[in-house]
C-alpha cells in the first residue's frame, strides 16, 4: 500500500515513545520506507537500535554526527519525506517548533520538511493543560501542522487525564489518510448508507437482517483516503465506523430516509450499501397485543424506498449507486433495479455465493451501468469499494 512511501517518525523524550516502535513496524509491513528522527532526551526511554533494526535506516540523532551517508543529512531527508509525525510530541518540542528554534536534528528536520506535519502531544495533563503549551498547539494549527488530540486515561505518574498517545493504530491512520492514496476525489461530497435498519414491533422485538455494515463502511473509509468529504449514515453494524468522516447513527428506516433525503443534493456521489427493512409494523410499538403471543398477528407496511426516490430527485452531474442482493436471477433482476430506481450503477451480488454477501470480509460483485457489466472477482471488501469508486468517477466525467 505503501510503496514508494517515505515517512519521518520524530520521536521525543516521553515514556510514551515506546509506542512508535510498534508504528515503525506496521508502516513496514505496508512497505513503506521508515526514517526515524530522536532528540537526545528520547534515547532514554528506547534504543535506537530498536528503530534501526525495525527499519533497516540508521535512527538521526545528532545533526552534526558525519556516521551516515550524506544523501540522508536533514535536508535530504526533507525532501524525502511524503509525511513527518511527531509521536509523541513533548511540551519543549512542541514549543521548539511552534516559535522557529531548530537545534538538533529532529527540530532542523522538521522545519526543512514541505510536506504534511503531523503532531501527537503526549505529558502531564496540566502541562498539557498549561496556557502556553495550548498557544503553541493553537500556532502549529495556524501553520498547517495537525494535530492528534491525546486519549483520556491513565499517565504514566499515575493521575487520569487527557495527555496520553493514542495508541499506535491510531497514529498509523492518520499516516494512511495522507499518504495511502492520490487525492483523486478532493473536492468531492460523498454520502454512505451502511449496516441494517431495525423496525420495532414492541419494546423488545424487531425486524431487521443480516448486513453488518462492512461494505458501506469500506467504501466510506475508500473515498476518505481518495480526499473526499464523506457522510456515512449507519444503522447497526457490526464494525465501527472509519475515523475521519461524518458519522449520523440511525435505528429505523424512517430515520434513514429522512437522513440520507436531507440536503441531498449536496453531494457528488450517494452510495446506498445499507440493508434497508422492507417491512414495518403498522401498529404502534406500545400498542396492546393479543394475551398469546400464538395468537399474535403483527400487520406490515412498506418502508420508504431511499434508492428509488434518489434516483428520482437526481440533480445533473449526482452519480447515484445502490446494491443489489439476490438469491436468484442476480443479474437480470439487478438490472431491472437499475432502471427502475433510475442509478448510475447498480452492485449485484448473491447469497448463494461462498464469500461474498453478509458478515464476510469479502465480496463477489458485479458493476451493472447503463453501458455494461463489470464482474468482479472474490477480492477485499476494502479492494472493492476502491473499484466501485472507480467507476463512479468515470460516469461523472
Amino acid at each position: 500500500m505503501l510503496n514508494g512511501k517515505t515517512a519521518v517518525l520524530a520521536v521525543t523524550g516521553s515514556i510514551a515513545a515506546y509506542k512508535i516502535a510498534n508504528l515503525a513496524r506496521m508502516l513496514k509491513k505496508l512497505h513503506c520506507n521508515v526514517q526515524v528522527l530522536m532528540t537526545e532526551n528520547a534515547v532514554n526511554f528506547i534504543n535506537p537500535i530498536t528503530f534501526e533494526t525495525l527499519t533497516g535506516n540508521k535512527c538521526l540523532i545528532d545533526t552534526f554526527d558525519r556516521n551516515f551517508q550524506y544523501s540522508v543529512e536533514h535536508v535530504a531527508l526533507a525532501k524525502q519525506a511524503d509525511v513527518v509525525m511527531i509521536a509523541p510530541a513533548s511540551a519543549n518540542v512542541i514549543g521548539k517548533i511552534a516559535n522557529g528554534i531548530a537545534d538538533d536534528m529532529l527540530t532542523t528536520t522538521v522545519m526543512a520538511c514541505p510536506c504534511k506535519k503531523i503532531v501527537s502531544p503526549a505529558m502531564n495533563h496540566n502541562m498539557f493543560h498549561n496556557p502556553i503549551v495550548q498557544d503553541n498547539i493553537e500556532k502549529l494549527r495556524h501553520y498547517g501542522y495537525e494535530i492528534v488530540d491525546p486519549d483520556y486515561g491513565m499517565l504514566a505518574n499515575g493521575d487520569s487525564g487527557d495527555g496520553r498517545m493514542p495508541d499506535e493504530e491510531v497514529l498509523l491512520k492518520y499516516i494512511l489518510k495522507e499518504i495511502a492514496f492520490e487525492k483523486d476525489m478532493t473536492g468531492k461530497k460523498v454520502l454512505v448508507t451502511a449496516g441494517a435498519t431495525r423496525e420495532a414491533i414492541d419494546p423488545v422485538r424487531f425486524i431487521t437482517n443480516h448486513s453488518s455494515g462492512k461494505m458501506g463502511c469500506a467504501i466510506a473509509e475508500a473515498a476518505m483516503l481518495r480526499g473526499a468529504v464523506v457522510t456515512l449514515v449507519a444503522a447497526h453494524m457490526d464494525v465501527e465506523p472509519p475515523m475521519f468522516v461524518n458519522t449520523v447513527n440511525v435505528t429505523s428506516a424512517e430515520d434513514m430516509f429522512n437522513a440520507v433525503t436531507e440536503n441531498s443534493d449536496n453531494y457528488d456521489f450517494i452510495i446506498k450499501a445499507a440493508a434497508v427493512a422492507d417491512y414495518t409494523p403498522v401498529s404502534a410499538a406500545d400498542e396492546k397485543i393479543k394475551k398469546s403471543d400464538d395468537d399474535m398477528k403483527i400487520e406490515l407496511k412498506r418502508t420508504k424506498d431511499i434508492l428509488k426516490y434518489l434516483g428520482g430527485h437526481k440533480r445533473n452531474g449526482q452519480v447515484i449507486c445502490g446494491f443489489s442482493m439476490e438469491t436468484d436471477n442476480v443479474l437480470e433482476n439487478s438490472r431491472k433495479k437499475l432502471a427502475s430506481k433510475n442509478c448510475d450503477m447498480i452492485c449485484a451480488n448473491s447469497l448463494r455465493k461462498a464469500g461474498a454477501g453478509f458478515g464476510t470480509d469479502t465480496n463477489i460483485i458485479t458493476l451493472i451501468t447503463a453501458d455494461g457489466e463489470r464482474e468482479l472477482e472474490i477480492m477485499p471488501k476494502s479492494q472493492a469499494a476502491h473499484i466501485i469508486l472507480d467507476e463512479m468517477m468515470k460516469i461523472v466525467k
